[in-house]
């Protein structure tokens, strides 16, 4: 079986339904090894005759579930991109039917490996990188399976823009000391591409109605957390340019 991060991998065929779903659900939704056919050119899929003016960024949500927060953001700002990844075929395809059934056109969703994503976007492509509350992967024979280390950031840091964001929160106290561990790590290598432009482990405590919140301001998962008097934690790296 090849690595996920080879360059010739290929991902296996699959009788899940909502698989099968996902290939009739049209322009919306890509599929395994479908979603890394338009590395370096995704801006040209939402562009057609019916725009007013060109897409100004692209924001990329990395496990973005059934897209409950991009949903709204592409819904918001109508000229900006919008992809989000997710492995699970069903949440690939319920964000896509939500929207499409919406009726909003710059809004696309993958599902991929996000192992795979620099095999997915090309150099400079991305303007926004989100990855919010990731599975902490608890139990220390798993943690080989969290998405942030020092090699993972050094990965994702050439798909980024000079100037562009990557924005993470986590509920999980020992991950995000993790995460901050490899943060510093990349920011004071000799000319690293990263800055750490905002770190903090309260996200809210500064907001007193932070419990009214609503997404896309917070994720369900965040709301859920901020109710049971979880503080967020979040962190922002910067692309140097």
């Amino acid at each position: 079986m090849l690595d996920l991060e080879d360059a010739d991998f290929r991902y296996p065929d699959s009788e899940n339904l909502y698989c099968q779903r996902i290939e009739k659900c049209g322009w919306s939704v890509y599929s395994n090894n479908t979603t890394e056919v338009h590395r370096g050119n995704w801006r040209d899929i939402f562009q057609d005759s019916t725009q007013a003016s060109p897409i100004r960024k692209l924001h990329v949500e990395v496990g973005c579930s059934a897209g409950h927060v991009a949903i709204e953001w592409a819904a918001q700002t109508p000229h900006d991109a919008y992809i989000g990844l997710d492995w699970k075929f069903k949440m690939a395809y319920r964000g896509a039917e939500k929207t499409q059934k919406r009726g909003i056109k710059n809004l696309i969703f993958l599902r991929g490996r996000s192992e795979r994503i620099q095999y997915i976007f090309g150099p400079g492509e991305i303007d926004y990188l989100y990855l919010y509350f990731p599975d902490p992967w608890q139990k220390y024979s798993q943690r080989k399976n969290r998405f942030i280390s020092p090699r993972r950031l050094r990965e994702v840091a050439p798909l980024l823009k000079p100037g562009g964001v990557f924005h993470i929160k986590t509920d999980h106290a020992e991950y995000f000391e993790k995460m901050v561990l490899a943060a510093n790590e990349c920011a004071n290598e000799t000319n690293s591409p990263w800055e750490i432009s905002e770190l903090t482990r309260d996200l809210h405590a500064q907001n007193p109605d932070r419990a009214s919140l609503s997404i896309p301001e917070v994720t369900l998962f965040e709301r859920m957390f901020i109710r049971e008097g979880i503080a967020i934690k979040s962190l922002k790296l910067k692309r140097r340019g």
